[in-house]
Order: C-alpha cells, then sequence, then structure tokens
C-alpha cells in the first residue's frame, strides 16, 4: 500500500496556521521578560524611597539637611545604576549612561530609562498639611505625638514607552512610591505605660475601647449569664496568662 504525502494546500494551511500562532505568541514571548523589568523597577523604587525618607529624618536640623537635588544625585546613583557604578561626592549625573542597569532594556536593547534628570524624580517634604488623618491620629485625638517629625519621600520612575509592541508603546508607565516615617521615641516607662497610651487613644487608635466598655458592663451581671468573666483588650505583656501554664488554671 503506497502511502499518499499531504497536498500543497495542506502544507500551505499549515503553514498559514503556524504564521497566526507565531503572531500572538512573539509579543507575549516579549512581554514576559518586560512586565519582570517593569516589577524589578518597582522594587529599586521602594527601596529608593525608604532610602530617601530615611535620610530626610536622620539631618532634620535645617542647617544639616541635604536638599532634594542633592539627595536625588545620591539615589539616582545608588538605586538606578549598575552595581558596580561608583559612588562620588559630589557627583554628577552626567555619566550616568556610562552605568546603566544592563536589566533595563527592552527587547531592541533600548534603555527604558533614557534621562535620569526627568525619568526618575523624587521630594521629600515634613509635616505633610494635608494629611488629615495623620493629624488625628499623631495629635490630641490619637497618640500625642507631634507631626512636625512626621517625613514624607516620595520617588516617580517613569520609563519609556517600547516601540512597536503594543500597549507598551502608548502605556505612559508611572512607578511611584511612598515612604512615611515619624521620628519620634514615643518612650514609655513600662509595658503599663504604654498599655495606657494605647487605650487611652481614643477610638481612631484604639477601636476596641467601646468593646472592652460593652465586655466590662457584661462582666457585672451574675456569673451564671458569663462565666467566666469576658476581658476584651485585657493584654499585660508581662504576665503569662494562667491557662498557658503548665498546671493550668
Amino acid at each position: 500500500m503506497t502511502r499518499r504525502s499531504p497536498s500543497s494546500a495542506q502544507r500551505g494551511q499549515s503553514l498559514a496556521e503556524f504564521a497566526v500562532l507565531m503572531l500572538a505568541l512573539v509579543p507575549l514571548l516579549l512581554a514576559i521578560p518586560l512586565l519582570g523589568k517593569y516589577q524589578d523597577l518597582a522594587h529599586m523604587s521602594e527601596s529608593a524611597a525608604r532610602y530617601l525618607v530615611f535620610e530626610a529624618t536622620t539631618a532634620r536640623a535645617e542647617h544639616a539637611r541635604r536638599t532634594d537635588p542633592e539627595l536625588a544625585q545620591e539615589v539616582r546613583r545608588r538605586f538606578f545604576g549598575n552595581s558596580d557604578a561608583p559612588i562620588k561626592t559630589g557627583d554628577a549625573a552626567g555619566d550616568f549612561a556610562a552605568h546603566r542597569n544592563p536589566l533595563w532594556v527592552d527587547h531592541s536593547g533600548r534603555p527604558l530609562l533614557v534621562n535620569f534628570e526627568t525619568d526618575v524624580g523624587l521630594r521629600t517634604r515634613s509635616a505633610p498639611s494635608g494629611s488629615q488623618s495623620a493629624a488625628l491620629v499623631l495629635g490630641t485625638s490619637g497618640f500625642d505625638l507631634p507631626d512636625s517629625e512626621l517625613h514624607e519621600g516620595v520617588v516617580t520612575v517613569r520609563p519609556r514607552d517600547v516601540a512597536n509592541l503594543p500597549p507598551f508603546d502608548a502605556l505612559g508607565l508611572e512607578i511611584r512610591r511612598h515612604q512615611v516615617l515619624l521620628a519620634h521615641g514615643w518612650a514609655a516607662a513600662g509595658a503599663d505605660d504604654l498599655a495606657d497610651r494605647i487605650a487611652g487613644g481614643r477610638a481612631l487608635v484604639y477601636p476596641i475601647g467601646p468593646l472592652k466598655l460593652l465586655g466590662e458592663t457584661v462582666g457585672r451581671l451574675p456569673p451564671l449569664v458569663l462565666d467566666p468573666t469576658m476581658q476584651v483588650g485585657d493584654i499585660k505583656p508581662d504576665v503569662v496568662p494562667c491557662d498557658r501554664l503548665e498546671g493550668g488554671c
């Protein structure tokens, strides 16, 4: 019996199906590494924001605090250059192109961060006046902490759009990471003092307070109603509860 070979029409159909499949797979194969690079940029932006706000808290005095442009030069070099890029005093951004991170390039080898001066921005601020929630937590309604010790750092990274790779050719991506630190010790004399400060923080910082009041009220009823007495929010870090001991209660 003679085996029949596929006709030219069948071979042409297979070739067309393969071409259509490749049109769908090639952009996907190019997009997966690009998404990983965006994720790496986001992770580095998070680390840069943490470093930035820490630097803002360690030099709070006006005469010692560095300006945002000075911090920007340092952050761009430390976090957005190559791992072997030199870190120099009074560094200038003009030679950053020589120390680019080789990972942050598109499928054509073009860098995602073209101009460090415009593609990597940052700002610091102390005591944000527009943060009402922070004022309530810090002020007389909360922990009674000075909001003047609140420091904010924001890092914004704008990778370049990748040409001829929809939808990344018109994505306009902006990665922004925000960190806030409170440079205040809030020292307490002991565990009891710490518990009193938290319990006195009112509903915003101690929302269990109303429930604790209800538990204490129910606890005054006869033991048949609630035995043993409910204890809500009664935490003593220096005392081991009896039910955790070997002998029990």
